[in-house]
């Protein structure tokens, strides 16, 4: 319980940051709008309300019952590089498949990106992504203590990619080596579809060389973000949007 509240701490406290540096020192010019932080918040803080009733017990189930085929020598470290790989390849599966796609395209058809975008999922993505994970810790093994780190990371590697903040280009092409930053992330965001569908990591950045889906494009901080064809929508609009059965959507 202690360290659910650290990790609280951890991410406010990186929020707030990330969002005050990103409108000190922006990268990119700025559309604010109080609506769309409004709604951006809005379904972050669905979510918040999910993570205690559903995504934690679930995870914590799911490593209190594992199969027990963990070796002795695994560690936590090795734990978190195997989590990383499969959010990569749950983030790609998210864009491949129609079904997950509905739930996905929320996230992406935020116009511009900044902290605010790191949090804004629909609940129901949240919900299908936890019960896929519970499965990988069960089958794994993987600690109750480290999904809660790897938690913690991701979204602390999300504020951080998703962020507004201009950063040395010096710095952001050393860090783009060992992790993903915003001028990787972007690229995924940007409202052409082989860009939308292409920088798929989360924190180590190195799943996208392997696996070829590193787009081959540089980011530009003039151009259009969201989902190809579309704009944003109302939060009611956004909620009810994954379950709409006609609508115009990216696949």
């Amino acid at each position: 319980m202690q360290f659910l509240f650290s990790k609280a701490g951890i991410v406010v406290l990186a929020l707030a940051g990330l969002f005050v540096l990103e409108r000190l020192f922006p990268a990119a010019r700025a559309k604010e709008s109080l609506n769309r932080l409004a709604r951006n918040f809005s379904l972050a803080g669905l979510n918040f309300l999910v993570g205690p009733l559903i995504v934690l017990p679930l995870s914590q189930f799911a490593a209190g019952h594992a199969l027990g085929l963990r070796p002795a020598w695994w560690n936590m470290a090795l734990d978190l590089v195997v989590l990383d790989l499969w959010i990569y390849a749950w983030h790609r599966l998210n864009h491949a498949l129609p079904l997950l796609w509905r739930f996905h395209e929320v996230h992406h058809l935020d116009e511009m990106l900044d902290t605010s975008t790191a949090l804004r999922f629909h609940f129901g993505e949240v919900v299908i992504s936890a019960v896929v994970r519970a499965g990988v810790t069960w089958l794994l093994g993987v600690p109750f203590a480290t999904v809660l780190v790897f938690e913690t990371l991701v979204v602390l590697a999300a504020l951080f990619q998703h962020s507004n903040l201009k950063l040395p280009p010096a710095i952001e092409r050393s860090l783009s080596l060992v992790i993903v930053t915003p001028s990787i992330h972007w690229m995924h965001h940007h409202a052409r579809r082989e860009d939308t569908d292409s920088n798929y990591a989360t924190i180590l950045s190195v799943w996208d060389r392997i696996f070829l889906s590193i787009s081959p494009h540089v980011r530009e901080l003039d151009m259009d973000m969201g989902v190809e064809g579309l704009h944003d929508q109302p939060l009611p609009r956004l909620i009810l949007r994954p379950f709409r059965r006609k609508r115009q959507t990216l696949k």
